[in-house]
C-alpha cells in the first residue's frame, strides 16, 4: 500500500511539474527539432547562443522584481532602454571611450531610469490588475516622445557635435557606430575573454567550494548540497567527452560581462531576504493583506518598477556595446517583448519568477532565434518563414502566458467560492 501511495505521489508530482512548465518543455522539444533541421554545426550554434546570452541575459533578469511584486511582465523596460540610449549618445558626443564611456552612460541612465520608473510605477498604480497591458502601452507612448527628442530637440535645442547628428539637418543620425575611434564596442566584453572550457572549470570549482562552505556552516540542506555538487562535477565530466569539447571549441566567454550578470543574480536573491524584499513578496501575494499589515503597497510597487527600469537601462548598455552599433530610433523597440517572452519560456508566470527560470528561458528562446531561419529555409525553402516564425513565437508565448494566468486566477476564485 505504501509503494502504491509513493507511486501515486510521484505521478502527481510529474504531472504537476509538466503542467507548470509546459511552455518550457514545448520550447525545448521545438528547439531540438529546429536544431536538427537547421543543418548548422553545433560549434556555430553554441557560439551564437553564447554571444546572445552575454548581451541579453541582464535585461531578462531585470524583469524578476516586478513579477515577484505582482505587477506582471514590465514591458515598460523599453523606457529604461531609451534612457540608456540617451546616456550612450552623450558619451559618444563627449568622446569618452572604453569602459569609462560605458560607466558615464550607466551613470546618466541611473537618474533618468529612476525618474522614468517612478512615473511608470505611479501610473501603473492607477491601473492595478492591468499592469502588463498598461506597461506595454506606456512603451509605445514613450516611443513617440523619444522620437521627438532625438529628431527635433537633440541637435537643435540641445547642441550636439556633428559626429552624432544628421549633417545638414536637425536630429540624431539613424545609426551611431561604437567601433573604431569611438572606442565603446566590446568595452566590457573585451576586458577578459577565456575559452568555454576554462570558464566551465572555474565556475564549477566556485560552485563546489561555495556549496561545501555553506553546508559546513549549516546554511545549506544536504539535498541541495548533493544537487549542486552533482551539477558541478557532472558538468566537468560531461565536458571531457570529445564530441562535447568539439561543440564548444569555438565558444569564448566574456568573463567580466557574465560576472556582472552574476552580481545581478546575487542582487535578486539578496534583496528578497531584506525587509524590502519581503514587502515585494507580500504585495505580490495579496495587496489586501499587505495593506492590512501596514505596508504602503503603492510605494513598494513604484520601487519595484524603478529598480527594474534602471536595471533594464544598464542591460541595454551591455547589449549595444556587444553589438557595436546603436540603431538610434529602433534599438529599444523589441527589448520588452523579447525579454518578456524569454522569461516566460523559462517557466516564469505573471506572479512568479526566479533567476534560474530567466537563464533557462533566455537560452531556449535565443537558441530558437539562432536556428529558426536556417530551419525555415530547409523545411519550406524560404528563410523568411523562419523570421516570421520567431516573431510569431514571441507574441504567442506572451499570449499563452496571459491566457493561462487568467485561467488559473478564475479557477482559484471558483475554488475559493466553493
Amino acid at each position: 500500500m505504501t509503494d502504491v501511495n509513493k507511486r501515486d505521489k510521484t505521478i502527481a508530482a510529474v504531472r504537476g511539474n509538466v503542467r507548470e512548465y509546459i511552455v518550457t518543455y514545448v520550447f525545448l522539444i521545438l528547439s531540438v527539432i529546429l536544431v536538427i533541421y537547421s543543418g548548422r554545426p553545433m560549434t556555430d550554434i553554441l557560439q551564437q547562443v553564447m554571444g546572445r546570452l552575454s548581451r541579453n541575459l541582464f535585461v531578462v533578469l531585470a524583469l524578476i522584481i516586478p513579477i515577484i511584486a505582482g505587477m506582471g511582465i514590465n514591458f515598460a523596460i523599453t523606457i529604461g532602454a531609451m534612457a540608456a540610449q540617451i546616456g550612450l549618445l552623450l558619451a559618444i558626443n563627449w568622446e569618452i571611450k572604453g569602459i569609462l564611456g560605458l560607466l558615464v552612460a550607466a551613470g546618466i541612465t541611473l537618474p533618468l531610469g529612476a525618474v522614468f520608473g517612478f512615473l511608470i510605477g505611479s501610473l501603473l498604480n492607477k491601473m492595478k490588475g492591468q499592469e502588463t497591458i498598461g506597461s506595454l502601452i506606456l512603451g509605445y507612448f514613450a516611443n513617440g516622445a523619444y522620437q521627438l527628442l532625438f529628431l527635433f530637440i537633440f541637435g537643435k535645442l540641445i547642441p550636439l557635435s556633428e559626429k552624432v547628428t544628421i549633417v545638414g539637418a536637425t536630429g540624431v543620425a539613424n545609426t551611431l557606430n561604437l567601433t573604431g575611434q569611438v572606442g565603446l564596442h566590446t568595452a566590457l566584453d573585451g576586458l577578459w575573454r577565456v575559452p568555454f572550457g576554462t570558464a566551465l572549470y572555474g565556475v564549477s570549482a566556485i560552485v563546489l567550494l561555495g556549496a561545501v562552505l555553506l553546508f559546513a556552516a549549516k546554511k545549506m540542506s544536504r539535498n541541495r548540497f548533493i544537487l549542486l555538487g552533482a551539477v558541478a562535477v557532472g558538468s566537468v565530466l560531461l565536458y571531457q567527452i570529445p564530441a562535447v569539447q568539439k561543440a564548444f571549441s569555438m565558444a569564448n566567454v566574456p568573463v567580466v560581462t557574465f560576472l556582472v550578470v552574476a552580481v545581478l543574480c546575487l542582487f535578486n536573491v539578496a534583496i528578497m531576504k531584506t525587509r524590502l524584499g519581503q514587502k515585494f513578496r507580500a504585495v505580490g501575494q495579496s495587496r489586501t493583506v499587505a495593506n492590512a499589515s501596514g505596508i504602503n503597497v503603492n510605494r513598494v510597487r513604484v520601487i519595484a518598477i524603478m529598480i527594474s527600469t534602471v536595471l533594464a537601462g544598464w542591460g541595454q548598455i551591455i547589449f549595444i556595446q556587444n553589438l557595436g552599433t546603436l540603431q538610434t530610433y529602433s534599438a529599444h523597440e523589441m527589448v520588452g517583448l523579447y525579454a518578456g517572452a524569454a522569461i516566460l519560456v523559462g517557466g516564469a508566470s505573471l506572479n512568479k519568477a526566479t533567476n534560474g527560470q530567466a537563464i533557462v528561458g533566455c537560452v531556449l528562446f535565443h537558441l530558437l532565434f539562432v536556428v529558426a531561419q536556417d530551419a525555415g529555409r530547409n523545411l519550406f525553402g524560404d528563410p523568411a518563414i523562419g523570421e516570421f516564425f520567431r516573431v510569431f513565437i514571441s507574441y504567442g508565448v506572451i499570449a499563452v502566458a496571459l491566457v493561462m494566468h487568467s485561467w488559473k486566477k478564475q479557477k482559484a476564485q471558483a475554488e475559493l467560492s466553493r
